[in-house]
């Protein structure tokens, strides 16, 4: 058995992986919070599943959705932060005690950041950072659905959706693509209509640039401020 962590694996990639190494690619998630793990999908979970969400919570752990702007807990199937429960939960960030209590609210359940929903049987599926929401017209947008929806695309290696500000709508969705090295050209047009068969159109990013490779932390993940930051000022290659 195979295990992934740190970010969601794009399904072709899965695929890839599972047919190379001819066993199951499983995925865990949690935060080092969390020491580390919250949830994990199984060997024996179905190939969507296993590529499609990110498992169900582990043993006397607790997991629930909350709306970000009601605080009330969500409606199973219903984006929210994900926050958990459990005896895996640290004590607390040594010295910084205003940091921990907006992290563990007072009942013991964590915040985690992260934007999600649990499906009917209990899995799992992280749709993006609640820090990487975009909220246009006042609808929440989440990036890792339309990332999701971006790699299914023959031509897209990998996909960073993140928000820049607009004058009607308060903010929008931009979307930054790295191509397979065999690709010769792509245009919004393109994009736009792969996107209109997988999202709704408010969904559908607004603004298109394609780079050579994605900023990354130390620990892998792509740095969006980055890439927002290059959107502004011009730096990133822009897709007409």
């Amino acid at each position: 058995v195979m295990v992934s962590g740190g970010s969601p694996v794009p399904p072709k990639l899965h695929e890839r992986v599972e047919a190379a190494f001819g066993c199951p690619l499983t995925s865990l998630f949690g935060q080092t919070e969390l020491s580390p793990s919250l949830t994990a999908s199984s060997p024996d979970d179905s190939a969507a599943d296993r590529t499609e969400t990110s498992g169900r919570p582990l043993p006397q752990v607790e997991v629930r959705i909350i709306d970000p702007q009601t605080g009330d807990v969500a409606p199973i199937g219903h984006d929210g932060e994900v926050q958990a429960r459990g005896y895996q939960l640290m004590l607390g960030y040594v010295g910084q005690d205003d940091a921990t209590a907006r992290t563990i609210l007072a009942d013991g359940w964590l915040r985690t950041g992260d934007i999600g929903h649990l499906d009917s049987r209990g899995y799992l599926r992280i749709t993006g950072r609640l820090s990487d929401m975009i909220i246009r017209g006042g609808e929440n947008l989440y990036p890792a659905e339309i990332e999701a929806a971006l790699t299914r695309h023959p031509a897209v290696a990998e996909a960073a959706v993140f928000g820049l500000p607009d004058d009607h709508w308060g903010e929008i969705a931009a979307a930054a693509i790295r191509l397979h090295p065999d690709t010769a050209q792509i245009d919004a047009a393109d994009l736009k209509a792969h996107c209109r068969k997988l999202l709704s159109p408010q969904k559908t990013p607004s603004n298109w640039f394609v780079v050579e490779a994605m900023p990354l932390t130390p620990s892998g993940k792509v740095q969006k401020y980055t890439l927002k930051d290059g959107a502004l000022s011009g730096r990133l290659r822009r897709i007409d």
